[in-house]
This record gives structure tokens, sequence and C-alpha cells, in this order.
């Protein structure tokens, strides 16, 4: 693998962000106006950058990564409609997203509904138009039709809103460690594994690569999220681009209403490590990935 670094990534993404939108009649550019405020507001792309890197990583291409491109902008507009419908009153009720006012706050509660459903609905256009340009070779629409599987899946009933479902219900009440773990595993992680699952099919990965890095994700996904927790409570309002306090506001179940912040801190190591052993076979092949687990848990110190 190639010594890309992080922001390298990130900018092809966001070079190529709006390219699989649509033409939307004028007669309702509103909603395109209303996705696009929100797919451009920022953030971190991490999961559209592991797509890309797990791809090169199993050893795809110049050629695969760039094809690769429409699956890691379609993630990207999966994750924006989750954070879009997080953000409406009748879910988390937040009023500030990476820095800037929500959707909803901009364009009303009805016209973030649709721009949610209408990034949802555009990734999978975009990943079924593509996938129609390899009808004609089997081995690359077969890598294709695995990476929409696995973004389906943890996008979906048994991945993201499985854990959005079982972190709704569990407002208000004493979690199990156990049952955190399992709305965290699927409201964060879940994305974040199908993210390099699917780049690795597209690259082509062996069986004992798909192996490793969904280990490595699942325990970076879980570490991701204790990070966020842990930032809730003691994290600068304007470097994280939302509200401080807003878990401990609604009674949310977190990591930090189990422990103290020092076992969540503790927590945070130990999958910090365990993340990074999926892959120390791989040296420095694997040293993208290990720098940024490594980089996500000191945001925290």
């Amino acid at each position: 693998m190639d010594n890309i670094s992080y922001s390298t990534y990130k900018n092809l993404i966001d070079n190529h962000i709006l390219d699989f939108i649509p033409e939307i009649d004028h007669k309702s550019i509103t909603v395109y106006e209303s996705m696009k405020y929100s797919l451009t507001a920022g953030g971190k792309r991490i999961r559209p950058v592991l797509l890309l890197a797990a791809c090169e990583f199993v050893g795809g291409n110049s050629a695969d990564v760039k094809g690769a491109i429409t699956y890691a902008c379609a993630l990207e507009y999966i994750h924006t409609y989750s954070l879009i419908h997080d953000d409406l009153p009748a879910m988390d009720d937040d009023e500030l997203r990476r820095g800037v006012p929500t959707n909803h706050v901009v364009f009303g509660e009805a016209m973030a509904v649709l721009a949610g459903d209408g990034l949802l609905s555009t990734a999978f256009e975009a990943m079924n138009k593509d996938m129609l340009l390899y009808l004609d070779d089997p081995v690359k629409l077969k890598r294709r039709i695995r990476a929409i599987y696995e973004i389906s899946k943890s996008a979906g009933c048994r991945g993201m809103i499985a854990g959005q479902v079982a972190d709704i219900e569990a407002e208000n009440k004493q979690c199990s460690k156990e049952m955190l773990d399992y709305i965290h595993l699927n409201k964060t992680a879940a994305l974040i594994i199908g993210a390099v699952r699917a780049g690795a099919y597209l690259g082509g990965a062996n069986e004992q690569q798909l192996r490793d890095l969904t280990g490595y994700a699942e325990n970076l996904g879980l570490a991701f999220q204790i990070a966020d927790d842990i930032l809730d409570i003691c994290g600068d309002e304007a470097e994280m681009g939302k509200k401080a306090h807003n878990d401990q506001k609604k009674n949310k179940s977190t990591y930090p209403c189990l422990y103290d912040l020092e076992d969540c801190k503790e927590y945070l190591s130990e999958l910090t490590e365990t993340a990074v052993s999926f892959l120390e076979s791989y040296y420095d092949e694997a040293e993208f990935f290990t720098k940024l687990a490594e980089d996500m848990a000191v945001r925290v110190k």
C-alpha cells in the first residue's frame, strides 16, 4: 500500500462528493439544495476514506481505487442522511452539526426528512448505475455486488438502524455493557465495518485480509463511539462542530454512564490496541490503519 495520507483520500472524496447526485428538476430543486447543504458542510469522511484505503490495502490498483470512489461517496450519502434524520426533533433534536445549523433548522423538518430520503436513494442509484457498466466483466461485477451488499446490510435493520432503535429504547434506562456494546456495534461500528469490507471486496481481497480488516473495523468502531461519548462530556464544541453535553441532557445510554472517565479511556485504549493487533502481521503496509486508530484515541487525551 502506497503511503497515502488521510487528507489525500479525504480530498478525493470532497472533490467528487456531488458528482453522483442526479439532475433534479427545477420544480423540486429545494431538495437538491438541502442535500447539498449537508453534504458540503464538512465532516471527517472517515467511512469513505476507510473504503478507499481498504481497497488499496488489499491490492487494488489505481483503476480499482478510482472505481471505488462511487461507492465511497455513496457511503457518505448514507452517513449524511443518517445525521440529518438523527438531528430531527423527533430523534436527537440537535441544532448544530459539523459547525453549522442542522438541516431542519435551515430547510424545515419536512424538507430535511426528504433530503435524507433523497441521499439514501441516491446512494443506491449511484452504486447500481456503476454496476451496470460491468455486466460484461463477471469478476468486477461480482466485487461490486458484494460491496453493495455489505453497505446495504451495514446501513439497514441488521446494522445502523438496529443500533438506532436500541439507542432510542435505552433512553432513561440503566443499560448493561452488553446492551451498550450492541447499540454501538450497530449504530456506529456497522457502517465502519461495511466501509472496510466493501472496499476490500472492490480491491479483490482474499479471505484472510477480509477477516483481519473486519476485526480491525469492529474494534475501531467501538473505540470511535467511546471517544465521542467522552468528548460529549469534556470536548470543545468548536472542535466537535456540535453541542456538548447533549447525551447527558437526553439521558442517553453511553459508556460514561456505566464507567468513570478514566475507565472509559482505558477501554478506549484496549479497543485501539486490539484493532491495531488485527493488522500487525502486515507491518508497514498497515501503517495508515494503525495511525488512524491511534489518532482517534488521542482525541480524548
